[in-house]
């Protein structure tokens, strides 16, 4: 399935849900989110990630709690804001493509 120019709000939104996790877990939130839909590579979420914390979205810090380092992400307020953003336009662009081809049964 093709998520190129939606990875943002699904990733925006597992970390919504999820609250502070680290890496490997928002892969996996968003496999099992989405019925196996979304099974993505680490070569595609932690570059997101990573690319999110730079724009000022998400911010991370390494835990040490468990028996081996790992970075853990969560949504910073504009992320809230930003993700508040995109599923509004995700809503808008649902409606007009349903226009367009039907309903989806």
């Amino acid at each position: 399935m093709e998520i190129r120019g939606h990875l943002d709000l699904l990733l925006l939104s597992v970390l919504d849900n999820a609250g502070p996790v680290h890496g490997y877990a928002v892969i996996t939130a968003l496999r099992d989110s989405s019925g196996g839909a979304f099974d993505l590579p680490e070569g595609t979420v932690y570059p997101a990630l990573q690319r999110l914390e730079r724009a000022g979205l998400v911010a991370s810090r390494w835990d040490e709690t468990a028996a081996r380092r790992r970075r853990v992400y969560e949504l910073t307020d504009d992320g809230r804001r930003a993700r508040a953003a995109k599923k509004q336009e995700w809503r808008g662009f649902v409606v007009g493509v349903q226009a367009v081809i039907g309903g989806l049964a």
